[in-house]
Formats: structure tokens, sequence, C-alpha cells
């Protein structure tokens, strides 16, 4: 009885489909996240008849064949890359990226991570730094009398001082881009690691080749659509009913043949 293996590969499926649907609510606040979606491939197939075997002695052909399907396996989570919406805050360190690109960030590790989440602070140092403490290269230190700072769409950080004078420059904020930004690995705290499906990261100054600008005083709301992800909860409930419904009919067939006499 295939069927009962196969209706539990597609409940496994189902199940894949709902944690992710339930990661993508559950970080619907998440500054800069983007949905997830679970995708699915079949298994391989047992050839009960080949197509194109002989059939006969004069040499007719099976047009089809026979294949029996083995059931369902993810194939993948692949994340969607849209840009959330830009909220307002007004704080000097919040900054949001307008269009492609990430932020660098230097691990306690010394390995270099990438994030969008621009909710950036000053650390007890003056180094501008990530929410959970990680250092943004390349590194800014803002100086302890400093009044406001300002920050250019190309990424230029300017501090203002009580005297008055003009802005001194701190440094500039780069960003990273990737051939493909689906292959990087998230790492969780809103950062990512680059992979080799991701490619090697380009950095450049922001607004040039492709990239975006960054916006001061804006921070990128998550992606996350809930209608969608609602709407997908459903299905994937109802994908999983009926598989426990084949298991359940596969079950009373078995029953019936050993009730045979």
């Amino acid at each position: 009885m295939r069927a009962l293996k196969i209706a539990a590969t597609g409940m496994s499926a189902q199940q894949l489909r709902v944690e992710t649907i339930s990661n993508n609510l559950a970080n619907m606040n998440t500054t800069a996240y983007n949905a997830r979606r679970a995708e699915f491939a079949d298994l391989h197939y047992q050839q009960v008849s080949r197509a194109g075997t002989v059939n006969a002695s004069d040499g007719t052909v099976l047009p089809t064949g026979v294949q029996v399907g083995l059931g369902v396996r993810p194939a993948a989570v692949s994340i969607h890359l849209s840009q959330g919406a830009l909220t307002e805050t007004g704080n000097d360190l919040d900054v949001a990226i307008d269009g492609k690109g990430y932020l660098e960030v230097t691990l306690p590790s010394g390995q270099t991570a990438y994030t969008r989440d621009g909710a950036l602070k000053r650390n007890a140092e003056g180094l501008v730094v990530t929410s959970d403490g990680f250092t943004v290269s390349p590194e800014i230190t803002i100086p302890d009398d400093a009044r406001s700072l300002s920050i250019n769409p190309e990424g230029e950080v300017y501090a203002y001082f009580q005297d008055g004078t003009a802005g001194q420059l701190l440094g500039q904020l780069s960003l990273a881009s990737f051939t493909n930004p689906k292959g990087l690995e998230a790492i969780g705290g809103n950062l990512f690691t680059e992979t080799e499906a991701s490619g090697g990261a380009t950095v450049a100054i922001a607004g040039e080749g492709g990239l975006g600008t960054i916006r001061q005083g804006y921070i990128e709301a998550s992606s996350v659509d809930a209608v969608r992800e609602v709407t997908e909860l459903i299905a994937a409930q109802r994908g999983y009913e009926m598989n426990s419904k084949v298991i359940s009919a596969v079950d009373q067939m078995m029953s019936a043949t050993t009730q045979v006499r």
C-alpha cells in the first residue's frame, strides 16, 4: 500500500509549509524581514512500464507507460525579496536602504555578516553598532560632544557640535550586493552570511552600481502580507486534512483486506 507512505510525505510537506507561514506571521513586525515560501518537488517514480518500450512483436511501443509516483519532498524554503514600507522614526541613527543592498556588520568572531536592519545605535566607545551590539563596517566613531548627526543618501555621516561650525565628516556607510541574494544564509538577528550560492559581496557607495540609497530617520518594515499568509495557512491546513483522509481510507482498505475469509 504505497498510498500510506505517499500520504505521509504529503502531511510532512504541509507541516513544513505551515511552519514557514507561522515564521512569517511571527516576524510581521521584524525590521526589514522578508517573507519565506516553502517549495516542493515530487519524489522518484517507480517505472512499472517505461514509455517507448516495445509492446508487441510488430514493434508497437507504449506511448506513455506506467509511472507510479512516490510522494513529495521539500525542495527549498526561498526568501521573497521585496522591500518593506519605509517607516519614519526621526532618530538620527535609524537608516533605511531604499533599493538594493545590505549594510556590512562585523561579528565578534571577525566574520562579516550583512543586514538591512538599519536601527543602529551608539555603544559606550562611540562606535555605530546594530541593536545586538555588532560593529557596522566600515567603523564610524561618534564624538561624545556631537549635538546631532546627518546622513546623506550616499551614506556620508556628518556630526554637528554646539559651536555651530560646519559638519565634521565621520565616515561613510557602504552597501554590499550579491549576484544571488536568495543564496544568503540567514543566521538570525536579521543577519545573513554569504555562501557559495550567493557569490561574493560587491561593496560600493550607496546609489552606485544599481544599489539603493540611504534614508536617514526611517526604518524598513517587514514585507509580510498578513492576508496572503492567512490564505496560505488555510490552504495548507486543507492539504494536510486531505492527506490525513487518504491515510484513513488506506487504513480502512487494509482492515477490509484482513477481514476477508
